[in-house]
């Protein structure tokens, strides 16, 4: 199938297309799938209303993303990870503190094997990568501009309608289109909203002395406060603070900004310096009510929005990526339908679970160290002092983070699709 990444750079497909799935999105996760898919020689259209010149302008995205070791692996099987190895950041050790006591947990990569617990990208390193590799793979059409006007299912297969008139046809549609997503509205999926009343500021800095690989969160009153490495002398920070006060914080001049980031930092890197430019995001909680629908399947915030409290938003998504992949390259390899109500019931199965697990144990972090109310202070700081002094539940908690435990998708086991 041919390739056709943006109409400056690569050829324009115009009239209708035929496929075998239809990912409407070209985010991170929407992306991902597609290179998982187009990896393994499945037939993929990977639609998205940005091109990839407005997604690479400066400023589009100033997130950064820590991607945990079952992360790293999706991306590894898709053959994305070759474009990214040089930018990524490993994380070698992290270090988790309660609103300045000196009671701690430290987690040390080295005491469960060799790998890091992840690495750490800037989300436009990220976002280059996925649009190296989809412009290399055959089996991937993306088409980028391109907005979806309407979708139809029935028994026999999808037709997706661009505004522009082109009709695509697939057995199966994949919404990859973020927490408004056209495609799970279309189903008539909820996916209820709940606020934290918080907000991240999120900014890199630079700095005067090597992190070594150090990710540091502390826990304040008002939300998290994370220092997340990445190459170079140079970090990244996720500030979770009260939304009321985010807003007086995001209208600070710069010299006044690095002055509060200083003081939440700390001494361990030296002088401090802004790296890049700033942004803010409101946090919440979103959960879909299913994650399939007839001839549908949703990944990624189209199905879950949690809070960065341990940095696993994107980890989730991929592995979301990683359990549909597998599904579908198993069918379509045996010439099946990819389409199928057991298909698609046996990724919700594979899913469902630790979506609601892992967004469970994220919400009730937030409730648990966004307080300062006595009681909990000291059972939290007692509780990080305890954890300290126990090897076996420690390394417990750091393969969860890496992602390495439970039934596994083979890309995440490294083992090809």
């Amino acid at each position: 199938m041919a390739n056709s990444n943006s109409d400056s750079e690569h050829r324009t497909t115009t009239g209708d297309l035929t496929t075998e799935v239809v990912v409407v999105g070209g985010g991170l996760a929407g992306l991902s799938l597609a290179c998982a898919l187009g990896t393994a020689g499945v037939p993929t259209l990977c639609v998205d209303r940005e091109s990839p010149e407005q997604q690479a302008a400066d400023g589009f995205d100033l997130r950064t993303t820590a991607l945990a070791h079952c992360a790293k692996q999706v991306l590894a099987g898709a053959g994305v990870w070759t474009y990214l190895a040089k930018d990524a950041q490993p994380i070698n050790d992290i270090r988790v503190v309660d609103q300045g006591s000196l009671l701690h947990v430290h987690y040390d990569h080295r005491t469960i094997g060799d790998e890091p617990f992840g690495y750490v990208l800037d989300n436009a390193v990220i976002r280059a990568g996925l649009f190296q590799r989809v412009a290399e793979l055959a089996a991937v059409t993306h088409l980028a501009p391109a907005a979806v006007h309407s979708i139809e299912r029935d028994p026999a297969g999808v037709r997706v309608t661009l505004a522009d008139g082109r009709r695509l046809q697939a057995k199966l549609v994949v919404g990859a289109d973020g927490r408004g997503s056209l495609v799970r509205q279309s189903a008539g999926i909820g996916m209820p909203r709940r606020s934290y009343n918080q907000t991240a500021l999120i900014c890199n800095i630079g700095h005067e002395f090597p992190h070594h690989g150090l990710a540091v969160e502390s826990f304040t009153p008002n939300g998290p406060f994370a220092v997340l490495p990445l190459t170079g002398n140079r970090s990244s920070i996720v500030w979770s603070e009260r939304s009321d006060r985010a807003k007086l914080y995001a209208k600070l001049p710069d010299d006044l900004f690095v002055a509060e980031i200083q003081r939440r930092v700390g001494e361990f890197l030296g002088k401090i310096h802004l790296a890049s430019g700033r942004a803010a995001y409101p946090l919440s909680i979103m959960l879909a009510d299913r994650m399939i629908d007839h001839r549908m399947a949703l990944i990624g915030e189209t199905i879950h929005a949690i809070h960065p409290i341990a940095g696993q938003g994107l980890n989730l998504s991929l592995r979301d990526v990683a359990a549909l992949a597998e599904v579908v390259v198993d069918q379509y390899r045996v010439g099946l339908d990819v389409g199928t109500v057991d298909v698609l019931e046996r990724y919700q199965r594979w899913r469902r679970f630790d979506t609601l697990t892992l967004a469970g144990v994220c919400d009730s972090l937030v409730h648990l160290f966004s307080n300062d109310l006595p009681p909990l202070r000291i059972a939290r700081q007692l509780g990080l002092g305890a954890v300290n002094q126990m090897p076996t539940l420690k390394s417990f908690f750091m393969r969860h983070a890496m992602g390495t435990t439970g039934q596994l998708p083979r890309l995440i086991a490294g083992t090809p699709l």
